[in-house]
């Protein structure tokens, strides 16, 4: 049975590079959406605060009335142990039970008082709390609004690009499993510390892309030479020579346009 030909360091490089060129596709078509997800994910975390809230508010208002008609309640019920006591009244047999009655009938009539003070107390409540509400309904209206159209705006975008990203993603799928573990989980690494996610890059006027630190000349040619992974030693980055670049970013320019 043949054995299954080892890759060389340059198909190495070349996966690696390719996998690098998938990437940042992706990287540019999430920072396409830029703050967008997020913007809509606080919208909605926003406009479910704001639906409790009124939730809460309506309760609490709902809350407040039967406060009041359980005050109402209470002066109907007063206002008949007035009426009680006074026919009472009417057939005592002595002081002491007129009195008696009397200072019930004034408890009560205190009870009203009292029940009335709530009732004004309970309104000025609820108008104040109608009030709240009203302003909470209409910024909760226009952060709906705002929403709506924040979430337009991602559907669009997501819409165009969707296809092209879940396709692509599977593409990076792919070409890892085309390069041994160390090397992605050494790749991965790279990309993860480096602000632009750009983990294996071409050499580009002597230096490492998007560094200012020249590369000796000697480095340079074992570079082109393509026998060993060789990185940046400022950046960690991994290099690659900028024919093969080239190379491999003319294939996948290919490969990007038929996705």
């Amino acid at each position: 049975m043949a054995k299954t030909k080892e890759a060389t360091v340059e198909d190495r490089l070349r996966a690696l590079y390719d996998l690098q060129l998938i990437d940042s596709r992706i990287d540019e078509i999430r920072s396409v959406r830029g703050e967008l997800p997020l913007e809509v994910s606080d919208l909605e975390d926003e406009v479910a605060g704001l639906k409790t809230r009124l939730e809460k508010l309506e309760d609490s208002l709902s809350s407040v009335d039967a406060e009041i008609i359980a005050k109402k309640n209470l002066i109907e019920e007063s206002k008949t142990l007035i009426k009680k006591y006074s026919e009472q009244q009417k057939n005592v047999r002595n002081n002491r039970e007129f009195n008696s009655l009397t200072k019930e009938v004034e408890y009560q009539e205190l009870e009203i008082e009292l029940a009335e003070k709530h009732i004004r107390e309970f309104k000025a409540q609820i108008e104040q709390k109608k009030e709240v509400i009203a302003k909470t309904k209409e910024h909760n209206k226009e952060r709906e609004n705002h929403l709506k159209h924040k979430k337009s705006e991602l559907d669009a975008i997501l819409k165009e690009t969707e296809k092209e990203e879940k396709a692509l993603i599977e593409k990076s799928e792919d070409y890892k499993k085309k390069i041994e573990e160390r090397l992605v989980k050494a790749y991965n690494r790279i990309r993860t510390n480096v602000k632009n996610g750009l983990a294996v890059v071409p050499i580009e006027r002597g230096a490492s892309g998007g560094s200012y630190f020249t590369i000796p000349p000697q480095v340079q040619m074992e570079i082109a030479g393509r026998k060993k992974i060789i990185t940046d030693e400022h950046s960690g980055r991994i290099l690659v020579d900028a024919a093969l670049a080239d190379e491999q970013r003319e294939k996948m320019e290919k490969m990007f346009s038929k996705l």
